[in-house]
């Protein structure tokens, strides 16, 4: 077994380090004209690299047998759900002034609001049963099962990037194939399995 203690360091500081520029940035009111706008979409693009980032490290894992990956992706993908949160808070809070009525409105008005709502609400239990102890309540296949809801967030954060942007969409299409790409490659991965599974059964 690896030693990945200095490797899982070095992923936590990376995923923190955003954050500390974006702080410091605002600290020295260098935000640009928008500081508000600017920290959400930091914030908000933050969660859309993570994510994915999260769910490439089973496949890479599956090719290459490095089992030691396995922490990794908790790390980044609770590292995804604190960006996405942080995108939410800053939205509500800076933008909305936590006014619960005027973002609803908001949100009535602009769907992707709500498509972005959606992606934030699946995380919500994926960051609440990341720890051995869920694994082991859950049990493995209905823990599996849960996290599933991660592809569905990583769907909504790249419709509702689309669904923003409007014109130049260079960005969220390029995010969406890696999406797709790690989907697929998820749902082959399944097939294979489950054919394994039935040539055994009627072999025996």
């Amino acid at each position: 077994m690896k030693d990945t203690r200095f490797a899982r360091f070095v992923v936590i500081v990376n995923g923190a380090v955003p954050l500390a520029l974006l702080c410091w940035d605002a600290y020295r009111h260098q935000l640009g004209a928008n500081p508000v706008n600017f920290a959400i979409r930091t914030t908000g693009m933050m969660t859309l690299i993570l994510l994915p980032l999260s769910l490439l490290v089973t496949p890479v894992k599956k090719l290459t047998g490095w089992n030691w990956l396995f922490p990794f992706r908790r790390t980044l993908g609770l590292y995804a759900f604190f960006y996405a949160c942080c995108h939410f808070t800053l939205f509500f809070g800076l933008d909305q002034s936590f006014d619960v009525s005027r973002t609803i409105g908001e949100m009535v008005k602009r769907p992707y609001l709500v498509v972005g709502s959606i992606g934030l609400l699946c995380l919500i239990p994926l960051a609440l049963t990341s720890t051995k102890n869920a694994i082991k309540r859950l049990g493995s296949k209905r823990w599996q099962a849960l996290h599933r809801l991660a592809y569905v967030a990583a769907v909504a954060g790249v419709v509702h990037y689309y669904m923003l942007v409007k014109a130049d969409v260079r960005q969220p299409i390029a995010f969406a194939v890696v999406v797709t790409l790690l989907l697929g490659f998820r749902i082959v991965d399944a097939v294979r399995r489950r054919a394994a599974r039935e040539s055994k059964i009627s072999a025996a």
